[in-house]
């Protein structure tokens, strides 16, 4: 791969490494989300039966604490050697060697360690690829390419309808995923690294602070994120049992998923326009958090579904440009990694507290009581960002 090449901070990318790079986030997303929210809660059913969701939150919890752990170790691996690019490439090649152990899994036990593997595996992928936003973007593309990281939702959503309908056995299914993930992301990888000048950088340090409030504004928000990640399908299954539920579930993330692209791409470009991050997250917070006491509300499948599409755009509107401000607001150039692992807390640490949330709870018949509790929690995670100086 080639040495990283020096630029000014506000020498612009070109708009096709701005769409490489979305196109590898969603092959990075393509490498999670249809296991963890449409084949591994099918396959714990298969497994667990009646005692599934015990079975699912052992499952997630364990996985989300082999992430947080990894996120932050290969993200300082990351900043210790350098070439981002090459980590990318190996944790691409452990994650499609931690499906073949998913695709094996047929117990309790296998399960459970083959997404502690998986979760080892998908990190050492993610956490130096999100670095490079900010070693390689400035700070006026941020936002525009926060929002193309909204792409990423659509695609691997409809990958994952994709799947469930087409007529392969799970196995095959399982395969596909890293084959998928790496026709994503094998095209960035071909691209010339080009740094940004740190000596540029450093004139614009945040203390920790603001990181600090960012990092817990982020948590808040992504808590509701995790349950409904996770959670989706038995949410709406709880709604009234359908015979052709994952088909459906899947149709409803694809379409809210893309409703949500253009709209977070548009809030990334006028922010990126008028300097201001905060208006854009606080409206976005608030929106999700409607959407969710609207799901809480409602026994309507239609209506769920539509709630849910607008708890979808809320968020991802807000994950985009907090991506964005986050990156902002490293306080050191030559910790990007590691800092950018510990913000990857506020993605893994949800699926620690999500769970455990759903579970106490939520029952197998009603997620009401847990949709109102995440409502709040998006509102605070709104507010927090507000004592964030922004210049």
């Amino acid at each position: 791969m080639s040495a990283p090449s020096p630029a000014q901070a506000d020498t612009p990318r070109s708009t096709g490494f701005l769409l490489l790079f979305a196109l590898a986030n969603a092959g990075g997303v393509i490498g999670y989300l249809p296991l963890l929210s449409i084949l591994l809660p099918a396959r714990i059913d298969a497994i667990a039966g009646d005692a599934r969701l015990d079975l699912f939150t052992i499952t997630v919890i364990a996985g989300a604490a082999a992430a947080s752990l990894s996120n932050i170790a290969f993200g300082w691996l990351s900043d210790r050697s350098g070439g981002r690019r090459r980590w990318v490439a190996f944790g691409l090649a452990l994650t499609a060697a931690a499906y073949a152990a998913v695709a094996l899994a047929t117990t309790p036990v296998a399960i459970v360690l083959a997404i502690v593997a998986f979760q080892i595996a998908i990190n050492a992928l993610l956490a130096p690829f999100l670095a490079i936003m900010a070693d390689e973007i400035p700070d006026s593309q941020k936002g525009v390419a926060g929002g193309l990281l909204a792409f990423a939702a659509p695609v691997a959503s409809a990958f994952s309808a994709m799947l469930v309908l087409s007529p392969f056995t799970d196995t095959t299914r399982l395969l596909l995923i890293p084959a998928a993930a790496a026709l994503c992301v094998l095209p960035m990888l071909r691209t010339k690294p080009r740094l940004l000048a740190i000596q540029t950088v450093e004139k614009t340090l945040s203390p920790p602070r603001e990181l600090a409030i960012a990092w817990g504004s982020r948590l808040l928000i992504q808590i509701s994120g995790a349950v409904l990640s996770l959670y989706s399908f038995y949410y709406f299954q709880s709604l009234g049992t359908r015979p052709d539920l994952a088909a459906r579930v899947a149709q409803v993330l694809t379409i809210a998923y893309v409703l949500a692209l253009p709209i977070a791409v548009l809030s990334g470009r006028v922010s990126d326009r008028i300097g201001r991050r905060k208006p854009f997250l606080l409206a976005a917070a608030f929106t999700a958090a409607l959407g969710l006491t609207g799901m809480a509300a409602t026994r309507d499948f239609g209506m769920a579904a539509l709630c849910f599409g607008l708890f979808q755009i809320g968020s991802a509107v807000f994950l985009a440009l907090h991506s964005a401000f986050a990156t902002q607001l490293l306080p050191n150039p030559q910790h990007r990694g590691r800092d950018l692992g510990l913000l990857n807390l506020t993605n893994t640490l949800p699926s620690l507290l999500g769970p455990l949330l759903a579970w106490t709870l939520a029952t197998p018949q009603d997620f009401g009581a847990v949709m109102l509790v995440l409502a709040a929690l998006a509102i605070c995670g709104g507010l927090v960002i507000l004592f964030i100086r922004e210049d």
